[in-house]
Order: C-alpha cells, then structure tokens, then sequence
C-alpha cells in the first residue's frame, strides 16, 4: 500500500520527509543563532509599566532570556537538532552567557515535573510488558468496530475520559502502548497517516479532557490558587467542570472531526479486524498477577494524586513522589528490568528539563512578566471579546513553548488586573485561560502529551506545528462562541458588578 498523498511507500515518504530535514538543517541553525543574537545585540528594549505604575526594566539578562527563547522555538519546531539537544542548549547558553547561575539553569533539568514524566513513562511500560495494553487494545477494538473513523473516535474519547480522573500525562503514558499495538494491526510498516492522525489526535485529545476537572493537570490548581488570592473568591470543583465540560467535550468531537479530514486513513475499513481483535484478546487467556498487580498499583497511585487537592495529608507530597513510588514497586516486583530503566527516551525526558529550564528563565529574569505586560497593556482600549481572546493568544503562544503552569503564573495576575480597569468578570478571564494553556498543539514542549506521542515517530515536528495551527485556530474560535454567548448563557459572570 503507497501514500495516498505522494504515490510512495510509507518508508520512502519518510526518507525524503528527513532529507529534506537535513537539508534545511543548516539554515536553520544559522537562523536560531541570528535570533539570539539579535536580542544580544539590541541596545535597549522600551520599560513596560504594569496595571500598578510598577516599571518593569528589560536587564541585560532579560534580553538574553529573550533571545534564547527565540532560538528554543526555532530549533525546536524545525529540529535542526534533536529535540533534547536543543534543551541541553538551553542550559548551556545560561551558563556560558552568565544569563542565570549555571546551577539553577541545569538543576531544571531534574525538577519534579520532569521526573513525573518519567514516572508516567514507566506506567505506560509496565502496561505493555505485563500485556494489559494488548488486552485493552483489543477490546476497545472489539467494541470500536473495523471502520477507521470509528477507531479515530474511540481512541480519542477513551484518551479524553481518563483525563477526568488522572493527569494527561499519565493517560498519554498508558495509552501510547495502546495506540503502537492498534496501528500494528493496521496492516501498515513505517509511518502512515493513520499513525499521524492516532498519535496527533491523542495528543490533542488529551489535551481537551484535562481542562474539565481538576484531576486532568495541575495548571487548573494553580490558576485557582491564584484567582483566590487575586479576585477574592474560591472556585470550587463542581463549578470548574460545570463550565468547561461543554468546551472540552466541544473540543474533543470538532478535534475528531479534524483528525478525520487532514489525516483520513488510506484504509477506511480493516475487514476483519473486530473478529481478530476478539481471537487475539482470547489468546491473551486469564488476567496474570503481574497485570493485576500492575492495575491496583496504578489506580492506587491514581487515586492518592486525585485526592491530594481534598485530603490534606496527602495534599502534603507532591504527585511526582507518588508516581515514582509506583516505578519503585515496578522494579521491585520485576515488572520491569534494567533494559526498561536503560530504554527510557532521553531525549524526551531532556526536552521537558529545558522547557523547564527556559520557562524559569524567562520568569526570574523578568522577561517573561515584560512580555506578558506589553502585550496586554495594548488590549484595554479593546471590546470586552477582543480583550478576552487577545489574552487567550497569548497565553497560547507562551503555553507553547514553556510549561503551561508557568504560562499560568506570568499571564494571569497581569491579565486579572487589566480586566478589572475594563470591568470584565475575572472567572471569565480564568476559564479563558484555563481552556487554551490545556491545548497547547503547536511545539512538543506545550504538553507531555505531545512529547509522548512525539516517541512514536509517526511525525515530525514541523507537521506536528503544521496540524497544530489550523487546531489552535479552531480553538480559538470555539472559545470565542463560548465567551460571546455560551458561558453568559450558562450563567458566567460577564462584568463587574456595580
């Protein structure tokens, strides 16, 4: 079967897609370089001046921060290195410019956030060496029938599902296995564009689930932590999912839909796959006690993180303790072994540490804050809508090449307090907020959904930013409905009162 795109094989589609890679790889270095030295070069940027009268001074060190920044994203997106070369980078360029202390800038590398992804790797291991990830595959097959789209639509809303009761990242970690074994049975070696549109719509998926309840992603957390102690008022669990359930689940189908028409499978039947996905499932024969072991301590470690935000004791130990307990039993038990630990995918793991690294750089210089309040201070003159989406894109762009908490910290106590010289609502600038920092589908860095599926080299980065902006305009514009009409309609505050 060839590409129905190109005429070739899927192999040779990706051999000319790396050499056309390579080819451009100069040129994109240079241009990466050029960016940052620019921003080195600069004499001065203009002072930004904050809701408060604070004046923000663009540093030597802020410049550097932000040119840096500009190289991360270019290299990042046209993958002139790989990915995790470009994050080791990042942290050398801190150090050999004295942009912040060389031990801050590496030390990123190993903060909890990043070793929560390597403990979210480890479950999705354990799910496929102990076989539960083949036992799933093929029921969920077994009920999603042998039409493509169908398969598209299932993966999709299971992915979604369990991002309302575990973190995104966790699921994306559980079901990659889940998706490697789906297109194996898809009767296609190499890359396909059903592999891209499985993996891509994951992501995005993933993505779309985590905004409706606080269990999804720890962003919802601290953005609420911070619209307490900023607009005076708690939002509490039934009220955040009360709002961004019809967004999410909005988002999911028009995400499907999406998938369907730029990545329509070459096949759109597998004639025969409901029968051999049952042969196959019965073969597996009665659940081992390694995969039940593998279950119970999964929804342990599940349950203890979901709890954290309700039962203080365990709101004391941060949920990257919690996952790496459970990698701990793995190994202890001998789920996994020294090839599982030595298989890790390094280069992923090192692309979370520079995101991290770079995101704290751009906040601690103050380049960040800069950036944040020169973009918003143009927008108060703006209608209540134009406000509201103009802050979403930023908060979008930002959210796509650091960690989205960060994003969070830096774009919302500067957004809640221009909105309130305009009288617009606060909830209606955190729901905003919330809704694009959980999408983040231009740059693998935005989420570790998209890093994960970004491992199983079904696409590239450029196509993962390609699919990604007709995706992030989409957003965009489902955001703006709500904001014009939904969320007033469901009872949303709009302005101020008084």
């Amino acid at each position: 079967m060839t590409d129905a795109d190109s005429g070739k094989t899927p192999r040779a589609a990706l051999a000319d897609e790396a050499d056309e890679r390579q080819r451009g790889r100069p040129f994109a270095l240079l241009l990466g370089i050029a960016g940052f030295t620019l921003f080195a070069l600069l004499p001065g940027l203009p002072d930004a001046i904050d809701p408060s009268g604070e004046t923000i001074v663009v540093t030597r060190e802020a410049k550097l921060a932000l040119g840096l920044f500009v190289l991360a994203a270019v290299w990042w997106v046209t993958e002139a290195v790989p990915v995790g070369i470009t994050a080791i980078t990042i942290a050398v360029v801190q150090a050999l410019f004295q942009i912040r202390d060389a031990r801050a800038a590496f030390t990123d590398f190993l903060d909890p956030a990043v070793w929560f992804i390597i403990g979210a790797f480890t479950i999705g291991m354990a799910f496929s060496s102990t076989g539960l990830t083949k036992r799933l595959t093929y029921r969920m097959l077994a009920l999603a029938g042998e039409r493509t789209s169908m398969i598209y639509l299932g993966t999709f809303l299971m992915t979604a599902g369990l991002t309302l009761f575990m973190a995104h990242t966790a699921v994306a970690a559980a079901l990659f296995p889940l998706l490697t074994a789906i297109h194996a049975l898809y009767g296609h070696d190499g890359v396909t564009r059903f592999g891209k549109g499985l993996f891509i719509g994951m992501a995005f998926t993933a993505g779309a689930g985590s905004i409706i309840t606080l269990f999804g992603a720890a962003r919802a957390a601290v953005a609420i932590g911070f619209f307490r102690d900023l607009a005076g008022r708690e939002i509490s669990f039934g009220e955040l999912t009360y709002y961004m359930l019809p967004l999410g689940v909005t988002m999911v189908f028009l995400l499907w839909l999406y998938i369907l028409v730029v990545f329509r499978p070459d096949k759109p039947v597998i004639f025969g796959l409901r029968r051999r996905a049952r042969e196959l499932h019965k073969r597996l024969g009665p659940v081992s006690w390694q995969e039940w072991l593998v279950i119970i301590v999964t929804l342990i470690a599940i349950a203890a993180m979901s709890l954290r935000s309700v039962i203080p004791l365990l709101g004391q130990i941060d949920k990257s303790a919690i996952i790496l307990a459970v990698t701990v039993v793995f190994f202890v038990f001998r789920i996994l072994d020294l090839d599982d630990l030595e298989s890790l995918p390094l280069n992923i793991i090192f692309l979370f540490g520079g995101a991290m690294s770079i995101g704290f750089c751009l906040w601690q210089t103050g380049a960040a804050r800069w950036l944040a309040i020169q973009w918003l201070t143009h927008l108060p003159t703006s209608p209540l809508l134009v406000f509201v989406i103009g802050l979403s894109l930023f908060v979008l762009l930002l959210t796509n090449l650091i960690m989205n908490v960060a994003a969070i910290a830096i774009s919302l106590p500067v957004a809640l307090a221009v909105s309130g010289y305009l009288g617009i609502a606060p909830e209606l600038v955190l729901y905003s907020t919330l809704a694009v920092a959980g999408m983040p589908f231009l740059f693998m860095v935005g989420a570790a959904p998209n890093a994960i599926a970004y491992q199983s080299r079904q696409f590239s980065s450029a196509e993962f930013f390609r699919a990604g902006i007709p995706a992030s305009i989409l957003l965009l514009a489902v955001l703006a409905l709500f904001v014009w009409k939904i969320w007033p309609w469901m009872g949303m505050p709009v302005h101020l009162a008084g």
